[in-house]
């Protein structure tokens, strides 16, 4: 008897241990690539990061930047003509045929999908004009989203130009742009895809090579990449529980389960933690605000339990006029900023509203009164300091 009661008070005490005392984050998971990269997709916070800076080839991975720029070109229903240039690009290929019409869209769904190197040609003639032209616009949106360490000479990523690079970070930061665009993430969470083929019976049929879509449940999307050089590259997303990472290895020889790793650590080491609600904010005492401030969104972050109580905010409204109160016309949009630090480093400054003006848009302001608010912002009045946790 003594010896079937021993076990299970031992039992019983680690159970209540464990229950008191939470585990604690998994450790960073260890991944073979030369460079990664984890990014939670709202806030854009690097949860995990090995050389992320590192300007390396990217291989096909390259063809989200070619995908984005065709959507938004207003162009995907118009047809394309093949060119013989097109049809003859090496590498993976759609088996394009010169002469053959086909809709931008397929073309798009061919690229990332089947990683069709001929339907990046041909969406580059079209969209850009020529390769150079494509070129231009491919840099030119790497600079507009924030790319620093990005160079683009070509719509596909093959090795035929030294200056194409990229880094894992910078990727990350065009996967977190082209996710925003519903259609980008439509295509590029499609496992089977259905495109007419011109003189023929039949349909082309392209599976998804993104085998992220089979191997993890919370998979949403992505694009795989390899050349000789680059080797293996990989970009992949996932949502769980209100949470969308991204994530990008560069020269991976294991990037299916490294990703799998990654995701499975972001989302048990992090949890979107609201920092504000969508409407009053309630801590103002000020009589001439107090029930009269709200904010127009409201604000998560990825925190692990433990930052929780480094979080703390502030927040800076204008002086009120001598009356107390703001008149109708005069109110100032917006009426101030929440600002939220983290250990002492900001990660948001968001706009305050007064008396339900956060529906007016900033554009509705006029020229004018946009320039004596920001004159305004010079002198903001700190009226409150508090912390959330």
């Amino acid at each position: 008897m003594k010896r079937t009661i021993k076990p299970l008070i031992y039992s019983f005490i680690c159970t209540l241990i464990l229950a008191v005392f939470p585990q604690e984050a998994k450790a960073e998971p260890g991944v073979s690539a030369k460079a990664a990269v984890l990014m939670e997709q709202s806030s854009g916070r690097v949860l995990y990061g090995r050389n992320e800076h590192r300007p390396m080839r990217i291989a096909s991975i390259t063809k989200i930047m070619t995908a984005i720029l065709a959507i938004e070109s207003g162009k995907m229903q118009h047809t394309i003509t093949i060119t013989d240039h097109a049809a003859k690009t090496e590498g993976s290929s759609l088996y394009l045929k010169p002469g053959e019409k086909i809709p931008l869209q397929d073309l798009v769904y061919g690229l990332m999908l089947r990683s069709g190197n001929d339907s990046a040609v041909a969406i580059a003639e079209y969209v850009g004009g020529s390769l150079d032209g494509f070129a231009y616009l491919m840099n030119q949106k790497a600079e507009e989203i924030g790319m620093k360490h990005t160079r683009f000479r070509n719509p596909h990523g093959l090795d035929t130009h030294e200056d194409h690079y990229s880094t894992a970070y910078d990727m990350a930061l065009l996967t977190r742009y082209a996710m925003t665009n519903e259609m980008f993430k439509d295509i590029s969470s499609t496992k089977v895809y259905r495109s007419e083929q011109t003189g023929e019976k039949w349909d082309r049929v392209w599976r998804n090579k993104n085998k992220m879509l089979k191997l993890y449940d919370h998979s949403t999307g992505g694009k795989t990449g390899y050349t000789k050089r680059a080797k293996r590259t990989l970009v992949s997303t996932a949502e769980k529980d209100d949470m969308e990472l991204i994530a990008v290895t560069l020269n991976d020889p294991d990037d299916w389960e490294d990703h799998r790793n990654l995701f499975e650590w972001g989302f048990h080491s992090f949890d979107m933690v609201p920092l504000i609600d969508k409407g009053e904010i309630s801590s103002i005492k000020d009589k001439g605000y107090k029930g009269k401030v709200e904010s127009n969104r409201t604000f998560s972050y990825p925190l692990m339990k433990e930052e929780i109580s480094q979080i703390s905010s502030s927040i800076h409204l204008y002086k009120l006029p001598k009356s107390g109160k703001w008149e109708d016309g005069k109110v100032p949009k917006p009426v101030g900023r929440y600002f939220i630090e983290l250990d002492g480093s900001r990660i948001a400054d968001l706009p305050l509203y007064y008396d339900g003006k956060a529906l007016i848009k900033p554009d509705e302001e006029g020229l004018w009164t946009s320039f004596k608010n920001m004159l305004n912002r010079l002198f903001f009045v700190a009226k409150e300091h508090d912390r959330l946790w």
